[in-house]
């Protein structure tokens, strides 16, 4: 079993926030796709990196699945879509493997 976990930015570069309606429809996406998605959305989390000498910090929500199967060019696939959906450099997308208790 794998969880897969989505990081999200809530704005673009210059700040503008994305629409809601995006992460609603991407959460039916994957619910349609792997039966279920969980949202870390009520509190966003902050990240920060260090582009060159400048610290870019951004919000965040965080979307999870759980699949048995991973597959790797699906989600490069999904994580170029997002990135130019969004505009940005680069979407974290990872997996890890788990065990169900």
């Amino acid at each position: 079993m794998h969880l897969i976990e989505i990081f999200l930015p809530l704005s673009n570069n210059n700040g503008k926030r994305f629409d809601p309606k995006l992460y609603q429809s991407l959460e039916h996406e994957l619910t349609e796709r792997f039966g279920g998605v969980t949202a870390f959305k009520r509190a966003p989390a902050s990240g920060e990196n260090k582009e060159g000498s400048q610290v870019v910090r951004d919000e965040i929500i965080i979307l999870e699945v759980m699949t048995e199967e991973l597959d790797r060019a699906w989600w490069a696939n999904r994580r170029k879509q997002l990135e130019e959906m969004l505009d940005q450099d680069e979407i974290l997308i990872r997996a890890s493997a788990i065990e169900k208790l």
